[in-house]
């Protein structure tokens, strides 16, 4: 739990070997993202679709979804294909999650 905020993430809801996968994905996503936007309502996290497939975000949002599922998760494919985004938002209370545990207001130190 995250005292600031009152989201729980389920730690336990992958089996080893989905959490190997993820925690793959994760470092990926985190070495490969180029920008972080603040939204009204989370944060947008925007790749080169060279770096990052539309394919494996949705294997990512799978898996944290489990571990999550308070969060809403958003794909989009903009700029003529030139430009995929992760968006996550929530209820009330996700911004400050989010900057606690993915530092979206940290530059590109995490997800």
């Amino acid at each position: 739990m995250t005292k600031q905020t009152g989201f729980y993430c389920n730690t336990k809801a992958l089996n080893p070997t989905e959490r190997a996968t993820h925690k793959r994905l994760t470092e990926k996503l985190i070495a490969t993202r180029k920008e972080i936007v603040e939204t009204e309502t989370g944060y947008e996290f925007q790749y080169s679709p060279s770096d990052i497939s539309v394919a494996e975000l949705a294997e990512w949002i799978a898996a944290e979804s489990k571990c999550c599922p308070f969060f809403d998760f958003h794909i989009d494919l903009e700029h003529a294909g030139r430009l995929v985004c992760l968006r996550l938002t929530g209820e009330d209370g996700i911004k400050a999650f989010i900057l606690a545990e993915f530092h979206a207001g940290r530059g590109r130190s995490g997800l």
